[in-house]
């Protein structure tokens, strides 16, 4: 029964959120600042599903500069996970296909965020280029999955080198942001599954990366935050085993 009712409020909110954020971003269209908003609104569903999210960030982080952001990505649960943490002025870098999706495809794209045709390789490297003339044009943020696809309790894919390439090209800096265990935690039957915690890691200076090869930078940034996640999940295990969340 409980199931049922947080499928039942998880739908109608989600639609009133992509009809009432569709007829807002159509004033402002394509509006980088609206990524951040509509994806903190998706954020507040974490009660709903009985988790409790705490998020961490870096002293400083409000003046971050132009960057790429990369999390780990497990399933879709990170809408109401690592949605919270989303800077203002960042948008994500997602498959075309997501636009197909009745009312959230619509809000997606409206709200500024990158769309990207993974099936056609050539138009998948030109986005590189794309991300650059965007961030010499305007003070915007990427957020990207490096992954490629989400985990789904594999623990953390090898990392794909698109994001790295753009952030070097750029000349900005890469924010790892790291998401701890939500792969079968979530029990919709179950009143309360628990802690989640997401944080938000210092920049790291890609310029320091110049003279190396691009798969390096991925690597550094993937032990990171590979690192990170074990101290995290460690974390959320003992604090739920002493009911301390």
């Amino acid at each position: 029964m409980l199931s049922i009712l947080r499928i039942i409020v998880v739908i109608i909110y989600s639609i009133l959120v992509c009809v009432f954020g569709c007829i807002y971003c159509l004033f402002s269209p394509r509006n980088p600042k609206h990524v951040s908003t509509f994806g903190r609104l998706f954020g507040r569903l974490a009660p709903v599903f009985g988790l409790k999210v705490e998020l961490r960030r870096p002293e400083g982080h409000e003046n971050f500069p132009n960057a790429i952001y990369i999390c780990n990505h497990q399933n879709n649960y990170d809408m109401i996970t690592a949605a919270n943490i989303v800077e203002p002025s960042t948008v994500t870098v997602g498959k075309k296909s997501l636009l197909w999706i009745p009312f959230f495809g619509q809000l997606y794209w409206l709200t500024g965020n990158l769309l990207i045709d993974r099936d056609n390789r050539a138009k998948a490297h030109g986005t590189i280029g794309e991300l650059v003339n965007e961030f010499q044009k305007k003070k915007i943020s990427f957020w990207m999955f490096p992954e490629g696809t989400r985990s789904r309790g594999r623990g953390l894919l090898p990392f794909k080198t698109g994001a790295f390439h753009a952030a070097v090209a750029a000349g900005v800096p890469i924010i790892p942001v790291v998401v701890s265990n939500t792969h079968d935690k979530i029990k919709l039957n179950r009143l309360k599954n628990g802690l989640a915690i997401v944080e938000m890691m210092p920049p790291v200076d890609t310029k320091s990366f110049e003279n190396q090869s691009v798969r390096k930078l991925a690597t550094h940034c993937r032990e990171l935050m590979s690192a990170k996640l074990d101290e995290l999940n460690a974390e959320v295990a003992a604090r739920e085993a002493s009911g301390k969340l």
